[in-house]
């Protein structure tokens, strides 16, 4: 049984219908820190609602594909060693010009530290038994991580990127992926950025000269396409 998703500006995927076990959703750093009461986000005075919008999509969504077990589902978490060996300088400056540093004690723990309560992804979304958890230092979820061989070996070459933020996380990891020739599709409704002015940008390079990083649909498209296998 395959399927096909409605999207912009092609039905996704690019190559017909798309057989369960090629396909990974990526639920990208949907941490406290980034959409939680006093994380990271919060603390510089943003908006949390913005990134919180997702909540909903995205549980949707899961709450489908863990309904098929062919459909692997992956999720990332931005976060730093203790020790912080692995972060740069320059990121650890730019973070202390909006708020305590990365590194640093808030409300939720030192931010962005791994094992911290703000580092932890949030009750609503948590990853259920046996889904994988791909822990980042960095933007990408490729860079300086398993995610490729993970998907490699086990067949996975089109991907369903949800989470936040659309134009930082999201964003990189999707031309991470197109570069590495994975077929990609973003969830305009599931995806967030602390700016709509960001977003909305985000989504319009996905989709511009006909799709040059993947394809844009809403959750629901989606999960109506896997209510059918």
């Amino acid at each position: 049984m395959t399927i096909q998703v409605p999207a912009d500006p092609y039905p996704w995927p690019f190559d017909g219908g798309l057989d369960p076990t090629s396909l990974a959703i990526l639920v990208i750093d949907m941490q406290t820190d980034f959409c939680g009461e006093g994380g990271y986000i919060d603390s510089q005075g943003i908006d949390i609602s913005l990134t919180r919008r997702t909540i909903a999509p995205i549980r949707a969504v899961l709450d489908e594909a863990r309904r098929h077990p062919e459909i692997l589902v992956i999720h990332t978490r931005e976060g730093h060693r203790p020790e912080l060996v692995d972060l740069p300088e320059v990121k650890r400056w730019r973070s202390k010009r909006v708020c305590p540093g990365i590194g640093e004690a808030g409300p939720r723990g030192r931010i962005l530290v791994r094992g911290e309560p703000g580092w932890e992804i949030i009750p609503e979304l948590a990853p259920a038994p046996g889904e994988i958890v791909v822990d980042k230092p960095g933007k990408g979820a490729f860079y300086a991580t398993d995610l490729e061989h993970i998907l490699r070996t086990s067949g996975r070459d089109h991907l369903v990127l949800c989470g936040i933020t659309t134009d930082v996380c999201v964003h990189t990891t999707l031309r991470e992926a197109g570069d590495r020739g994975f077929d990609c599709m973003i969830l305009s409704d599931g995806t967030g950025a602390t700016q709509p002015e960001h977003h909305a940008a985000a989504l319009t390079m996905t989709t511009m000269q006909g799709g040059i990083f993947g394809c844009v649909c809403g959750y629901a498209d989606l999960v109506r396409a896997m209510e059918a296998l």
